[in-house]
């Protein structure tokens, strides 16, 4: 399988690309995508990676799985494209937002527009098979996405995670808190937002930290 991706990130990762645990992780995905409906569309898989090459990454903002509903899910965490209803862990991001900056509600759950200023929107995994939630865990994605957090960790400077969640928050032990900003709060989810999610200010303290770097702020 040919992997379409930016050249940077081809570059930075093109030892990954050649470790045999990737190599069976292209074999799994490519058979899932012949045998089943699989999301994001293939031609999106790396679609946080198109939108944001690494010299450009100020945010990293981590999710875990793919939206498994059809239509939603294309390839950065959290979002959707427009005319798809927001789900519920991006309705409270939204709703943070409006209480940290008092920006509106947008029109839509796209969230390209963050990806094109240098928001890093990635999942663990990057894809899943339709209705099944944590589908496609444990068969190499996290081993590869952990190498990009590692690249990101080494070759970047100044750079804000945002750590959503436990199974975020476990990838600070990749991160270099000297080197960057690391941001935690409980996950967006309705299940756990009010415990902290909601309030924790994130939006504001990240461009607070961009703008103290002499780099530009992320337009929310």
């Amino acid at each position: 399988m040919q992997i379409k991706i930016e050249d940077s990130w081809k570059i930075a990762l093109s030892d990954v690309f050649e470790l045999d645990f990737f190599q069976r992780l292209v074999s799994f995905v490519k058979d899932e995508y012949q045998n089943h409906q699989v999301f994001p569309p293939g031609k999106e898989i790396f679609n946080a990676f198109q939108h944001c090459p690494l010299q450009s990454v100020k945010v990293v903002i981590l999710g875990q799985d793919p939206y498994h509903g059809l239509g939603q899910a294309h390839g950065l965490s959290f979002s959707v494209k427009p005319g798809v209803p927001f789900p519920p862990s991006l309705l409270n991001i939204f709703k943070e937002i409006k209480a940290d900056l008092g920006n509106d509600m947008p029109p839509n759950g796209d969230l390209t527009r963050w990806a094109d200023q240098g928001v890093f929107l990635l999942n663990a995994t990057l894809t899943v098979k339709a209705n099944q939630a944590g589908s496609h865990q444990n068969q190499g994605w996290e081993a590869f996405t952990d190498e990009v957090i590692k690249v990101i960790n080494s070759q970047r400077e100044n750079v804000v995670f945002m750590l959503w969640g436990a199974y975020a928050q476990k990838k600070a032990e990749l991160i270099d808190s000297e080197k960057h900003f690391i941001l935690r709060a409980p996950h967006p989810s309705p299940l756990s937002a009010h415990r902290g999610f909601l309030g924790c200010g994130h939006f504001s303290k990240a461009n607070q930290y961009l703008i103290e770097q002499k780099i530009e702020p992320i337009q929310w």
